[in-house]
């Protein structure tokens, strides 16, 4: 499971993207997009089979991936 910052194609502005999830549904991701967007303060989605979360959230992220028995790993810049 990959946690990418991306601005490409936003209109200059940062998203947090995670990636690579094997295994969970749908609705699981939806229930941690949830917690992610709360813990942000921030909105977000899941689409195409990943979690999006507005801003450069990449820390408060892995800490709940972590603490919800993921490994997450910090990718790209």
């Amino acid at each position: 499971m990959d946690i990418l910052r991306q601005t490409a194609h936003r209109g200059g502005k940062t998203v947090t993207v995670v990636t690579g999830f094997l295994g969970i549904s749908l609705s699981e991701k939806e229930r941690l997009a949830k917690e992610m967007q709360q813990a942000c303060g921030a909105g977000g989605t899941v689409k195409e089979g990943r979690i999006e979360i507005q801003g450069d959230q990449r820390d408060t992220v892995s800490r709940i991936l972590t603490k919800a028995g993921f490994r997450p790993v910090l990718a790209g810049g």
